[in-house]
């Protein structure tokens, strides 16, 4: 069983990988190169998964979560999180996020989480605004 999880999981994941690439690929200009590379990986991410689990002896069943409650708490912050970027801007709601998603799991080091904040924000903002030139929208206390 596990094995069959895996490898059809991993072949989910290849193929949409490939058909982001293959869409984002139809972008005009270069608006497309950083969805194509992101679904590139994923399609060889997924395909690793995939091959791994083909070659695995073990076939033993599995849950699909171990932690149900965990998981389902991270489905909806993630709701959250996404209602939140059009009402806070990107970065403000993915700061959040970054530090409220690990505390709400039982990660209790506030410096980190506060350090991989400003790390995850700054990072964000060089690749989208110094690296492509394409900055995110304004923020909600930027906002004229």
């Amino acid at each position: 069983m596990e094995r069959r999880q895996d490898t059809i999981l991993g072949a989910v994941f290849a193929a949409l990988g490939i058909f982001a690439a293959v869409k984002a690929a139809e972008y005009s200009g270069a608006t497309g190169l950083y969805p194509m590379i992101l679904g590139l990986v994923m399609a060889a991410l997924g395909a690793l998964v995939a091959g791994k689990a083909w070659l695995r002896d073990r076939n033993n069943a599995r849950p699909l979560t171990e932690h149900t409650g965990r998981a389902a708490l991270t489905v909806v912050l993630g709701a959250v999180y996404i209602a939140l970027v059009p009402l806070l801007g990107f970065y403000t709601a993915s700061a959040l996020a970054v530090v409220f998603l690990p505390a709400a799991l039982g990660f209790r080091q506030p410096v980190y989480l506060a350090l991989a904040a400003l790390i995850f924000t700054l990072v964000v903002w060089a690749v989208f605004s110094v690296l492509l030139e394409k900055p995110l929208p304004d923020e909600f206390w930027m906002a004229d």
